[in-house]
C-alpha cells in the first residue's frame, strides 16, 4: 500500500468514527504509544536494576496509592498553581473553587497538542498516567514513593477536611441568622 493509500484509509477511518466531530485519533495513537514507551521503559529499568517486584502489593500500598494518586492527577489537571503545565495544551474558562479552574481543549494545533489537552486536564485520564508512576516508583524506590504517597495522601485528606469545615461553618451560620 502507498503513502497516499493509507492516508485516504486513515482520512476513511477518523470519518466513519467521528462523522459530525473532530476525534484527534492520531493524537490519542501518539498519546498511547507513549504511555507504553514510559511503562516498557519502567519494566525495563526495574530488570536492569534487578529490583525484586512483590508478588502481591500489601492492602496498605494499595489504599495509600489509590489517595496519592486521586489527589496527585487532580493537582496535575484541575489545581490552579499548576496551570502553567497545561496552559500550552488548554484555554482557561473559569475557576470550580476549592483552588481549581475549568479549561478547554485547544483545537488549534496538530492532534497531539489536542490529545494532550485532554489528558492533562482530565484527571481521571491522568490518574492511569500517575498510578503507573508511583507503582514503578514503588518497585524503584519504595521508601520515597511511600513517603511522596504518605503527603499525598495527608493533602487530600486536608482538602475532605476543609470542605467539611466550609459546609458545617455555612450551616452553622445559617441556623445562627435563622434565629
Amino acid at each position: 500500500m502507498t503513502g497516499s493509500g493509507l492516508k485516504q484509509r486513515v482520512a476513511r477511518l477518523r470519518q466513519a468514527y467521528a462523522p459530525h466531530e473532530h476525534r484527534p485519533l492520531g493524537g490519542y495513537l501518539a498519546a498511547m504509544g507513549t504511555y507504553a514507551t514510559v511503562t516498557a521503559s519502567l519494566v525495563g529499568l526495574v530488570r536492569a536494576t534487578g529490583r525484586p517486584v512483590p508478588q502481591r502489593p500489601t492492602a496498605g500500598d494499595v489504599m495509600l496509592l489509590c489517595v496519592a494518586t486521586h489527589k496527585l492527577s487532580r493537582l496535575l489537571s484541575k489545581d490552579a498553581i499548576t496551570s502553567p503545565l497545561r496552559a500550552p495544551f488548554t484555554r482557561y474558562d473559569r475557576p470550580i473553587g476549592s483552588g481549581e479552574v475549568m479549561e478547554q481543549v485547544r483545537d488549534q494545533g496538530s492532534p497531539t497538542r489536542h490529545a494532550v489537552g485532554e489528558l492533562l486536564s482530565c484527571p481521571f485520564c491522568m490518574a492511569v498516567w500517575v498510578a503507573t508512576g508511583l507503582t514503578g516508583g514503588l518497585v524503584l524506590a519504595p521508601r520515597l514513593t511511600r513517603l511522596v504517597a504518605t503527603a499525598l495522601t495527608a493533602v487530600a485528606a486536608s482538602d475532605f477536611l476543609q470542605m467539611g469545615y466550609a459546609v458545617a461553618q455555612r450551616a452553622a451560620e445559617g441556623g445562627h441568622h435563622g434565629q
